[in-house]
Protein backbone atom coordinates (compact mmCIF):
# COMPACT_ATOMS: atom_id res chain seq x y z
CA UNK A 1 0.00 0.00 0.00
CA UNK A 2 2.78 2.47 0.89
CA UNK A 3 4.97 1.41 -2.00
CA UNK A 4 1.69 2.21 -4.37
CA UNK A 5 1.17 5.38 -2.00
CA UNK A 6 4.63 6.57 -3.16
CA UNK A 7 3.92 6.23 -7.17
CA UNK A 8 1.70 9.31 -6.36
CA UNK A 9 2.43 11.14 -3.43
CA UNK A 10 6.77 12.06 -2.46
CA UNK A 11 7.47 11.65 1.25
CA UNK A 12 5.13 11.53 3.87
CA UNK A 13 5.86 8.14 5.42
CA UNK A 14 4.32 8.63 8.86
CA UNK A 15 0.93 9.70 7.19
CA UNK A 16 1.38 6.85 4.43
CA UNK A 17 2.24 4.48 6.94
CA UNK A 18 -1.21 5.38 8.89
CA UNK A 19 -3.88 4.93 6.60
CA UNK A 20 -2.34 1.62 5.35
CA UNK A 21 -2.68 0.12 8.74
CA UNK A 22 -5.99 1.70 8.93
CA UNK A 23 -7.00 0.05 5.62
CA UNK A 24 -5.30 -3.17 6.51
CA UNK A 25 -7.35 -3.31 9.63
CA UNK A 26 -10.71 -2.99 7.79
CA UNK A 27 -9.25 -5.91 5.52
CA UNK A 28 -8.63 -7.79 8.83
CA UNK A 29 -12.04 -6.62 10.41
CA UNK A 30 -13.63 -8.35 7.30
CA UNK A 31 -12.41 -11.78 8.11
CA UNK A 32 -13.72 -11.66 12.23
CA UNK A 33 -16.79 -13.77 12.45
CA UNK A 34 -19.77 -13.16 14.62
CA UNK A 35 -19.84 -10.09 17.80
CA UNK A 36 -16.35 -9.45 17.66
CA UNK A 37 -16.63 -7.82 13.78
CA UNK A 38 -19.18 -5.58 14.90
CA UNK A 39 -17.18 -4.08 18.00
CA UNK A 40 -14.00 -3.69 15.81
CA UNK A 41 -14.07 0.23 14.84
CA UNK A 42 -11.97 2.04 12.84
CA UNK A 43 -9.39 4.15 14.14
CA UNK A 44 -9.75 7.40 12.43
CA UNK A 45 -7.22 9.81 11.38
CA UNK A 46 -5.91 13.45 12.48
CA UNK A 47 -3.88 14.85 9.91
CA UNK A 48 -1.91 18.09 11.03
CA UNK A 49 0.18 19.44 8.62
CA UNK A 50 0.33 22.95 6.40
CA UNK A 51 -1.00 23.03 3.22
CA UNK A 52 -0.11 21.78 0.11
CA UNK A 53 2.34 19.09 1.57
CA UNK A 54 0.13 16.03 0.56
CA UNK A 55 -2.76 15.17 2.65
CA UNK A 56 -6.17 15.36 0.80
CA UNK A 57 -3.68 13.67 -1.87
CA UNK A 58 -2.76 10.74 0.20
CA UNK A 59 -6.50 10.11 1.05
CA UNK A 60 -7.71 10.46 -2.33
CA UNK A 61 -5.35 7.60 -3.62
CA UNK A 62 -5.71 5.92 -0.68
CA UNK A 63 -9.92 5.58 -1.68
CA UNK A 64 -8.93 4.45 -5.66
CA UNK A 65 -6.60 1.91 -4.34
CA UNK A 66 -9.19 0.51 -1.88
CA UNK A 67 -12.13 0.82 -4.39
CA UNK A 68 -14.09 2.18 -1.64
CA UNK A 69 -16.42 5.23 -1.95
CA UNK A 70 -14.86 8.14 -0.81
CA UNK A 71 -16.28 12.07 -0.03
CA UNK A 72 -14.30 14.82 0.54
CA UNK A 73 -15.93 17.87 2.30
CA UNK A 74 -14.47 21.26 4.31
CA UNK A 75 -15.62 21.30 7.32
CA UNK A 76 -16.26 24.85 7.14
CA UNK A 77 -19.70 24.03 5.10
CA UNK A 78 -21.40 22.76 7.60
CA UNK A 79 -23.16 24.72 10.38
CA UNK A 80 -25.04 23.72 13.21
CA UNK A 81 -28.47 22.33 12.60
CA UNK A 82 -30.50 25.06 12.92
CA UNK A 83 -28.43 28.01 11.33
CA UNK A 84 -28.48 28.19 7.83
CA UNK A 85 -26.31 25.76 6.39
CA UNK A 86 -25.74 22.60 5.15
CA UNK A 87 -26.19 19.57 7.95
CA UNK A 88 -23.55 17.43 8.54
CA UNK A 89 -25.63 13.89 7.74
CA UNK A 90 -25.65 15.27 4.24
CA UNK A 91 -21.98 13.55 4.45
CA UNK A 92 -23.28 10.10 4.57
CA UNK A 93 -26.08 11.03 1.77
CA UNK A 94 -23.72 12.28 -0.71
CA UNK A 95 -21.22 9.20 0.52
CA UNK A 96 -24.17 6.87 -0.56
CA UNK A 97 -25.13 7.99 -3.89
CA UNK A 98 -21.00 8.08 -4.88
CA UNK A 99 -21.28 4.28 -3.74
CA UNK A 100 -24.22 3.50 -5.81
CA UNK A 101 -22.50 5.31 -8.83
CA UNK A 102 -19.56 2.73 -8.13
CA UNK A 103 -21.59 0.18 -7.90
CA UNK A 104 -24.02 1.02 -11.15
CA UNK A 105 -20.44 1.15 -13.15
CA UNK A 106 -18.89 -2.40 -12.17
CA UNK A 107 -22.66 -3.69 -12.83
CA UNK A 108 -22.22 -2.48 -15.50
CA UNK A 109 -19.06 -3.82 -16.89
CA UNK A 110 -20.30 -6.89 -15.91
CA UNK A 111 -23.41 -6.48 -18.19
CA UNK A 112 -21.38 -5.13 -21.07
CA UNK A 113 -21.12 -8.00 -23.65
CA UNK A 114 -24.78 -8.51 -22.99
CA UNK A 115 -25.50 -4.83 -23.32
CA UNK A 116 -23.80 -4.75 -26.46
CA UNK A 117 -25.96 -7.20 -28.46
CA UNK A 118 -28.96 -5.82 -26.88
CA UNK A 119 -27.77 -2.23 -28.24
CA UNK A 120 -26.50 -3.65 -31.66
CA UNK A 121 -29.86 -4.83 -32.27
CA UNK A 122 -31.13 -1.74 -31.81
CA UNK A 123 -28.95 -0.04 -33.75
CA UNK A 124 -29.88 -2.73 -36.70
CA UNK A 125 -33.72 -1.88 -36.37
CA UNK A 126 -32.80 1.65 -36.58
CA UNK A 127 -30.70 0.83 -39.75
CA UNK A 128 -32.75 -1.61 -41.83
CA UNK A 129 -36.20 -1.85 -39.54
CA UNK A 130 -37.61 -4.35 -37.65
CA UNK A 131 -39.23 -6.52 -40.42
CA UNK A 132 -35.98 -6.84 -41.96
CA UNK A 133 -35.02 -10.55 -43.39
CA UNK A 134 -32.36 -12.15 -41.43
CA UNK A 135 -29.76 -11.95 -44.52
CA UNK A 136 -30.39 -8.61 -44.71
CA UNK A 137 -30.22 -7.87 -40.81
CA UNK A 138 -26.56 -10.36 -40.85
CA UNK A 139 -25.35 -8.38 -44.01
CA UNK A 140 -26.02 -5.19 -41.89
CA UNK A 141 -24.43 -6.84 -39.00
CA UNK A 142 -20.93 -7.73 -40.41
CA UNK A 143 -20.74 -3.97 -42.03
CA UNK A 144 -21.72 -2.87 -38.34
CA UNK A 145 -18.65 -5.03 -36.51
CA UNK A 146 -15.86 -3.74 -39.14
CA UNK A 147 -16.81 0.15 -38.84
CA UNK A 148 -18.01 0.96 -42.47
CA UNK A 149 -21.64 2.15 -41.02
CA UNK A 150 -20.00 4.50 -38.12
CA UNK A 151 -20.69 7.57 -40.05
CA UNK A 152 -24.39 6.86 -40.65
CA UNK A 153 -27.31 8.97 -39.20
CA UNK A 154 -29.70 7.01 -37.51
CA UNK A 155 -32.93 8.07 -35.63
CA UNK A 156 -32.87 6.57 -31.95
CA UNK A 157 -36.12 6.49 -29.29
CA UNK A 158 -34.27 6.86 -25.62
CA UNK A 159 -35.71 7.42 -22.14
CA UNK A 160 -35.99 10.65 -20.62
CA UNK A 161 -36.76 10.02 -16.71
CA UNK A 162 -39.05 13.12 -15.22
CA UNK A 163 -36.54 13.97 -12.49
CA UNK A 164 -37.65 16.61 -10.03
CA UNK A 165 -34.66 18.73 -8.68
CA UNK A 166 -34.20 18.28 -5.07
CA UNK A 167 -33.32 20.77 -2.80
CA UNK A 168 -32.41 21.54 0.94
CA UNK A 169 -34.52 23.61 3.66
CA UNK A 170 -32.32 25.12 5.77
CA UNK A 171 -31.92 24.48 9.44
CA UNK A 172 -34.32 20.59 8.39
CA UNK A 173 -31.60 18.06 8.92
CA UNK A 174 -32.25 15.83 5.39
CA UNK A 175 -35.67 18.12 4.13
CA UNK A 176 -34.02 17.05 0.54
CA UNK A 177 -34.70 13.53 0.79
CA UNK A 178 -38.57 13.70 0.36
CA UNK A 179 -38.55 15.66 -3.03
CA UNK A 180 -36.74 12.70 -5.00
CA UNK A 181 -39.17 9.99 -3.87
CA UNK A 182 -42.04 12.32 -5.05
CA UNK A 183 -40.06 12.23 -8.52
CA UNK A 184 -40.11 8.86 -8.05
CA UNK A 185 -43.81 8.35 -7.76
CA UNK A 186 -44.40 11.01 -9.97
CA UNK A 187 -42.26 9.09 -12.55
CA UNK A 188 -44.00 5.99 -12.15
CA UNK A 189 -47.19 7.72 -12.25
CA UNK A 190 -47.05 9.50 -15.18
CA UNK A 191 -43.98 7.15 -17.14
CA UNK A 192 -40.85 7.46 -18.59
CA UNK A 193 -40.79 10.07 -21.42
CA UNK A 194 -39.66 8.70 -24.48
CA UNK A 195 -37.70 11.39 -26.55
CA UNK A 196 -36.46 10.54 -30.36
CA UNK A 197 -32.97 11.59 -31.19
CA UNK A 198 -31.07 11.44 -34.73
CA UNK A 199 -27.39 10.90 -34.89
CA UNK A 200 -24.81 8.66 -35.81
CA UNK A 201 -24.29 5.23 -35.44
CA UNK A 202 -20.47 5.78 -33.49
CA UNK A 203 -22.50 8.23 -31.21
CA UNK A 204 -25.31 5.92 -30.30
CA UNK A 205 -23.25 3.34 -29.02
CA UNK A 206 -22.39 4.23 -25.54
CA UNK A 207 -25.79 5.63 -24.84
CA UNK A 208 -27.66 2.64 -26.21
CA UNK A 209 -25.10 0.30 -24.11
CA UNK A 210 -25.60 2.38 -21.00
CA UNK A 211 -29.09 2.24 -21.84
CA UNK A 212 -29.42 -1.44 -21.77
CA UNK A 213 -27.23 -2.53 -18.76
CA UNK A 214 -29.55 0.05 -17.03
CA UNK A 215 -32.60 -2.13 -18.04
CA UNK A 216 -30.70 -5.34 -16.91
CA UNK A 217 -29.63 -3.95 -13.14
CA UNK A 218 -31.84 -4.70 -10.38
CA UNK A 219 -31.83 -1.54 -8.77
CA UNK A 220 -32.90 -2.94 -4.76
CA UNK A 221 -29.42 -4.80 -5.29
CA UNK A 222 -27.35 -1.74 -6.82
CA UNK A 223 -28.77 0.12 -3.79
CA UNK A 224 -28.34 -2.99 -1.06
CA UNK A 225 -24.60 -3.59 -2.57
CA UNK A 226 -23.92 0.78 -2.29
CA UNK A 227 -25.22 0.72 1.38
CA UNK A 228 -22.92 -2.38 2.35
CA UNK A 229 -19.95 -0.69 0.75
CA UNK A 230 -20.86 2.53 2.30
CA UNK A 231 -21.11 1.16 5.58
CA UNK A 232 -17.90 -1.08 5.67
CA UNK A 233 -15.37 0.78 2.69
CA UNK A 234 -16.56 4.31 3.16
CA UNK A 235 -13.83 6.80 3.60
CA UNK A 236 -14.53 10.18 4.79
CA UNK A 237 -11.92 13.30 4.02
CA UNK A 238 -12.98 16.06 6.54
CA UNK A 239 -10.78 19.07 5.51
CA UNK A 240 -10.32 22.54 7.53
CA UNK A 241 -10.63 20.72 10.47
CA UNK A 242 -9.03 23.48 12.41
CA UNK A 243 -11.15 26.23 10.81
CA UNK A 244 -14.25 25.09 13.19
CA UNK A 245 -12.13 24.51 16.20
CA UNK A 246 -13.40 27.55 19.40
CA UNK A 247 -10.33 29.07 20.31
CA UNK A 248 -9.85 31.08 23.39
CA UNK A 249 -8.78 34.41 21.41
CA UNK A 250 -11.11 34.64 19.28
CA UNK A 251 -14.59 36.09 19.33
CA UNK A 252 -18.28 35.82 18.39
CA UNK A 253 -19.06 32.98 15.90
CA UNK A 254 -17.97 30.00 17.97
CA UNK A 255 -21.29 28.87 19.12
CA UNK A 256 -21.94 27.62 15.70
CA UNK A 257 -18.73 26.37 14.98
CA UNK A 258 -19.08 24.40 18.50
CA UNK A 259 -22.32 23.01 17.08
CA UNK A 260 -20.48 21.82 14.10
CA UNK A 261 -18.08 19.62 15.93
CA UNK A 262 -21.33 18.52 18.55
CA UNK A 263 -23.04 17.48 15.08
CA UNK A 264 -19.98 15.37 14.11
CA UNK A 265 -19.64 13.74 16.91
CA UNK A 266 -22.75 11.03 16.73
CA UNK A 267 -21.11 10.83 13.31
CA UNK A 268 -17.96 9.98 13.58
CA UNK A 269 -18.74 7.83 16.92
CA UNK A 270 -21.19 5.99 14.77
CA UNK A 271 -25.38 6.66 14.19
CA UNK A 272 -27.95 5.68 11.81
CA UNK A 273 -28.61 8.59 9.07
CA UNK A 274 -31.86 8.48 7.49
CA UNK A 275 -31.34 8.64 3.51
CA UNK A 276 -34.20 8.18 0.77
CA UNK A 277 -32.62 4.92 0.34
CA UNK A 278 -33.12 4.30 3.98
CA UNK A 279 -30.79 3.97 7.23
CA UNK A 280 -27.23 3.86 7.06
CA UNK A 281 -24.80 3.32 10.14
CA UNK A 282 -21.60 5.19 10.26
CA UNK A 283 -20.36 2.51 12.96
CA UNK A 284 -17.40 1.47 10.81
CA UNK A 285 -16.80 4.29 8.46
CA UNK A 286 -13.44 5.29 8.27
CA UNK A 287 -13.12 9.42 9.00
CA UNK A 288 -9.88 11.39 8.07
CA UNK A 289 -9.60 14.67 9.36
CA UNK A 290 -7.00 17.28 8.30
CA UNK A 291 -6.08 20.79 9.16
CA UNK A 292 -3.30 22.81 9.09
CA UNK A 293 -3.83 24.27 12.62
CA UNK A 294 -1.99 27.30 12.33
CA UNK A 295 -3.81 29.52 14.30
CA UNK A 296 -5.32 26.95 16.02
CA UNK A 297 -3.98 23.80 18.15
CA UNK A 298 -5.66 19.88 18.35
CA UNK A 299 -6.41 20.53 21.81
CA UNK A 300 -8.79 23.77 20.60
CA UNK A 301 -11.35 21.16 19.16
CA UNK A 302 -13.93 19.68 21.50
CA UNK A 303 -12.43 16.39 24.26
CA UNK A 304 -14.83 14.42 23.04
CA UNK A 305 -13.76 14.93 18.51
CA UNK A 306 -10.52 14.70 19.78
CA UNK A 307 -11.20 10.93 21.14
CA UNK A 308 -13.02 10.16 17.93
CA UNK A 309 -9.88 10.47 16.28
CA UNK A 310 -7.17 8.42 18.34
CA UNK A 311 -4.34 8.78 15.14
CA UNK A 312 -2.45 11.96 14.93
CA UNK A 313 0.21 12.01 12.09
CA UNK A 314 2.14 15.33 11.41
CA UNK A 315 2.96 15.95 8.33
CA UNK A 316 6.35 17.24 7.48
CA UNK A 317 6.99 21.13 5.48
CA UNK A 318 8.22 20.42 1.97
CA UNK A 319 12.23 21.75 1.56
CA UNK A 320 13.49 22.06 -2.18
CA UNK A 321 14.77 18.36 -2.04
CA UNK A 322 10.99 17.04 -1.52
CA UNK A 323 10.01 19.89 -4.61
CA UNK A 324 12.62 18.34 -7.00
CA UNK A 325 11.47 14.51 -5.95
CA UNK A 326 7.80 15.84 -6.61
CA UNK A 327 8.76 17.46 -9.83
CA UNK A 328 10.38 14.36 -10.79
CA UNK A 329 9.36 11.16 -9.51
CA UNK A 330 5.41 10.71 -9.45
CA UNK A 331 4.29 8.63 -12.17
CA UNK A 332 2.05 12.06 -13.62
CA UNK A 333 4.39 14.53 -12.48
CA UNK A 334 4.14 18.25 -13.36
CA UNK A 335 7.31 17.93 -15.51
CA UNK A 336 5.47 14.57 -17.28
CA UNK A 337 2.32 16.57 -17.59
CA UNK A 338 3.69 19.73 -19.20
CA UNK A 339 5.56 17.86 -21.71
CA UNK A 340 3.01 15.34 -23.13
CA UNK A 341 0.86 19.53 -23.21
CA UNK A 342 3.13 20.81 -25.09
CA UNK A 343 3.73 17.15 -27.62
CA UNK A 344 0.16 18.00 -28.92
CA UNK A 345 1.27 20.92 -30.23
CA UNK A 346 4.25 18.98 -31.59
CA UNK A 347 6.96 20.89 -29.12
CA UNK A 348 9.23 19.05 -27.68
CA UNK A 349 10.10 20.32 -24.17
CA UNK A 350 13.09 19.06 -22.04
CA UNK A 351 14.17 20.14 -18.19
CA UNK A 352 17.79 20.19 -17.87
CA UNK A 353 18.76 19.06 -14.21
CA UNK A 354 20.09 22.86 -13.21
CA UNK A 355 16.43 24.05 -14.77
CA UNK A 356 14.60 21.63 -12.30
CA UNK A 357 16.84 22.11 -9.09
CA UNK A 358 16.24 26.35 -9.86
CA UNK A 359 12.77 25.85 -10.22
CA UNK A 360 12.51 23.83 -7.03
CA UNK A 361 14.93 26.48 -4.97
CA UNK A 362 12.58 29.24 -6.65
CA UNK A 363 9.56 27.76 -4.61
CA UNK A 364 11.28 27.33 -1.79
CA UNK A 365 12.45 30.78 -1.57
CA UNK A 366 8.92 32.21 -2.31
CA UNK A 367 7.08 29.60 0.17
CA UNK A 368 9.80 31.05 3.19
CA UNK A 369 9.65 34.63 2.16
CA UNK A 370 5.64 35.16 1.32
CA UNK A 371 3.21 32.57 2.45
CA UNK A 372 3.96 28.67 2.51
CA UNK A 373 1.13 27.14 0.34
CA UNK A 374 3.56 23.93 -0.24
CA UNK A 375 3.68 22.26 -3.80
CA UNK A 376 1.04 24.05 -4.74
CA UNK A 377 3.61 26.93 -5.67
CA UNK A 378 5.21 24.87 -8.36
CA UNK A 379 2.51 24.95 -10.41
CA UNK A 380 2.47 29.17 -10.01
CA UNK A 381 6.02 29.21 -10.91
CA UNK A 382 5.82 26.87 -13.79
CA UNK A 383 3.08 28.50 -15.55
CA UNK A 384 4.70 31.43 -15.07
CA UNK A 385 8.18 30.21 -16.23
CA UNK A 386 6.17 28.14 -19.51
CA UNK A 387 4.05 30.94 -20.43
CA UNK A 388 5.49 32.17 -23.26
CA UNK A 389 5.96 28.95 -24.65
CA UNK A 390 2.39 27.81 -23.46
CA UNK A 391 1.27 31.03 -25.63
CA UNK A 392 3.29 31.01 -28.78
CA UNK A 393 3.36 26.81 -28.93
CA UNK A 394 1.42 26.62 -32.52
CA UNK A 395 4.31 28.98 -34.33
CA UNK A 396 6.87 26.82 -32.47
CA UNK A 397 6.04 23.43 -33.82
CA UNK A 398 8.77 20.71 -34.50
CA UNK A 399 11.17 22.98 -32.02
CA UNK A 400 13.28 21.38 -29.17
CA UNK A 401 13.21 23.79 -25.97
CA UNK A 402 15.39 23.15 -23.23
CA UNK A 403 14.58 24.48 -19.84
CA UNK A 404 17.26 25.37 -18.05
CA UNK A 405 18.39 27.43 -14.84
CA UNK A 406 19.31 30.52 -17.41
CA UNK A 407 15.67 30.16 -19.04
CA UNK A 408 14.12 30.20 -15.65
CA UNK A 409 16.18 32.39 -14.20
CA UNK A 410 15.01 34.97 -17.57
CA UNK A 411 11.50 34.62 -16.49
CA UNK A 412 11.56 34.79 -12.76
CA UNK A 413 14.61 35.89 -11.56
CA UNK A 414 13.66 39.26 -10.96
CA UNK A 415 9.93 38.95 -9.76
CA UNK A 416 11.47 36.13 -6.88
CA UNK A 417 14.03 39.34 -6.07
CA UNK A 418 11.37 41.88 -5.67
CA UNK A 419 9.19 40.26 -2.18
CA UNK A 420 6.40 43.05 -2.82
CA UNK A 421 6.05 41.71 -6.24
CA UNK A 422 5.97 38.22 -5.51
CA UNK A 423 3.11 38.04 -3.21
CA UNK A 424 0.88 39.27 -6.08
CA UNK A 425 2.28 37.09 -8.71
CA UNK A 426 4.03 34.09 -7.54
Amino acid sequence: MVSELDRFVVGQNKAKRAVAIALRNRWRRQALEGEMKDEVLPKNILMIGPTGVGKTEISRRLSKLAEAPFVKVEATRFTEVGYVGRDVEQIVRDLLEIAIAMEKIKKRKELHVKAQKLAEERVLDALVGEKASVATRESFRKRLGNGDLDDNEIEIVTNESNQMPSFEIPGMPGANIGMINISDMLGKSMGNKVKKKKMTVKESHEILINEESDKLIEQDKIIKMAKNSTENNGIVFLDEIDKISARSDRIGGDVSREGVQRDLLPLIEGTTVSTKYGPVKTDHILFIASGAFQLAKPSDLLPELQGRLPIRVELDALNSDDFKRILKEPDNSLIKQYKALLNTENVDLEFSEDGIDMIANLASEVNSTVENIGARRLHTIIERVLDDISFTATDKSGEKIIIDSKYVKKNLGELVKDTDLSKFIL
